[in-house]
């Protein structure tokens, strides 16, 4: 998703978005210590994913 469209929403759904965010992170790295990951570059995309959505909800909190 892009900054701009995480910008506009609201923190309710940010957090949502987060937690999704966070099972997938947590499944691909249960594939990727079972061998069964194929794409690192999953990992990478989803961490930088849930930096930015933290990163907004700290912004839009204070």
């Amino acid at each position: 998703m892009d900054v701009k469209e995480l910008r506009e929403q609201d923190v309710s759904q940010l957090q949502e978005g987060l937690m999704e965010l966070l099972k997938e992170h947590f499944e691909l790295r249960m594939q990727h210590s079972s061998s069964q990951l194929t794409d690192l570059t999953k990992l990478r995309k989803t961490k930088r994913s849930i930096a930015q959505i933290k990163t907004i909800i700290n912004e839009k909190q204070s």
